[in-house]
């Protein structure tokens, strides 16, 4: 939790609140309910899940301006079973039945993600391996789903495009190799698309190595460089170019295998992080290769939502 997150958060729920109130207002709630009743509920878990988003329910509330006290009864990271209370909100009964939704929906998804997350984590207990993310997350959510993960005990990759180095195939492709850029114009035209124009693997890694920790335009650049390879022959190559992190992109189990035994026969420290095709299926086979890292876009774009509930306890008064 940190000011980052609580700015994405608010700027979320005033999108959310906009949706469902524009310039008007809960035209159901202030018909049925009088302004002065009040009441109390609690957030209640259909299912089991590990809590994510609980702490942040007072951020949620102060952005509808609502006349309600928020008690948190979860810890954030912390299981729990159908029926068990997680957050308990008090006060205008108006303010309850209009916050609801927003509230429930954003629970729902941060719960959901922590909970598939600790799914893939309990597979991987006991390997040398660590869980990550991916940038694969409902735009506008990303801290908010990378947060849940974290809630669900997995790590995060890099944020965005401005806090890490992660050379992949196309920029392979479409960057321009020194080389190239030595050519003569005619020879530049004619070779555009050809074998000459494409970066190597091991130049790209030591473009950004060099690049790596160092100012430009007043910016310091990110302190890890990661790269992307989708065989052994482009791992070896870039094996001792001096970076942080290789992927290893769809590698084969036995390809995983010999790529661990290469980096510890070479004496290197850099980290083996495999990618792609992983799942609750796959995972466990996965860490059981020796890797260090593996990263899955699962964990966010294919979470589902935890069933949870608003539950009314009674209380009410004029």
């Amino acid at each position: 939790m940190n000011d980052l997150l609580e700015n994405d958060l608010r700027q979320l729920v005033r999108l959310a609140i906009a949706e469902d109130l524009d310039v008007a207002v809960d035209w159901t709630t202030v018909a049925m309910i009088d302004a002065e009743r009040r009441g109390a509920c609690q957030i209640v878990s259909r299912a089991h899940g590990i809590a994510a988003g609980v702490a942040l329910v007072p951020w949620i509330i102060d952005e509808f301006d609502a006349d309600l006290d928020v008690e948190v009864l979860v810890g954030e990271s912390e299981t729990f079973s159908p029926g068990t209370p997680l957050v308990r909100l008090s006060g205008s009964a108006r303010d309850l039945l209009t916050s609801e939704r927003v509230t429930l929906n954003l629970l729902s998804r941060l719960c959901g993600i922590a909970t598939m997350t600790r799914r893939y984590v309990d597979l991987i207990e006991g390997t040398s391996a660590r869980l990550y993310d991916t940038r694969k997350t409902t735009p506008g959510m990303r801290r908010l789903e990378k947060y849940a993960v974290r809630c669900g005990g997995g790590h995060n990759h890099r944020t965005g495009l401005f806090d890490g180095f992660l050379i992949k195939d196309n920029h392979l492709a479409l960057g321009r190799s020194a080389q190239a850029g030595g050519e003569n114009t005619a020879d530049k035209s004619s070779n555009r698309e050809g074998a000459a124009d494409r970066l190597s693997a091991a130049e790209a890694a030591r473009r950004a190595v060099a690049m790596r920790g160092g100012l430009m335009n007043q910016l310091v650049a990110p302190s890890i460089v990661e790269i992307e390879v989708d065989g052994l022959d482009q791992f070896e190559e870039v094996l001792r170019t001096g970076i942080d992190i290789i992927l290893l992109d769809n590698f084969s189990l036995d390809d995983l295998r010999t790529a661990v035994a290469a980096r510890d026969d070479a004496g290197v420290s850099v980290e083996l992080e495999a990618s792609g095709n992983i799942n609750i299926d796959t995972i466990a086979k996965v860490a059981a290769t020796g890797v260090d890292r593996i990263s899955s876009g699962a964990l966010t774009h294919q979470a589902t939502s935890l069933d949870l509930g608003m539950d009314w306890t009674g209380g009410f008064a004029t």
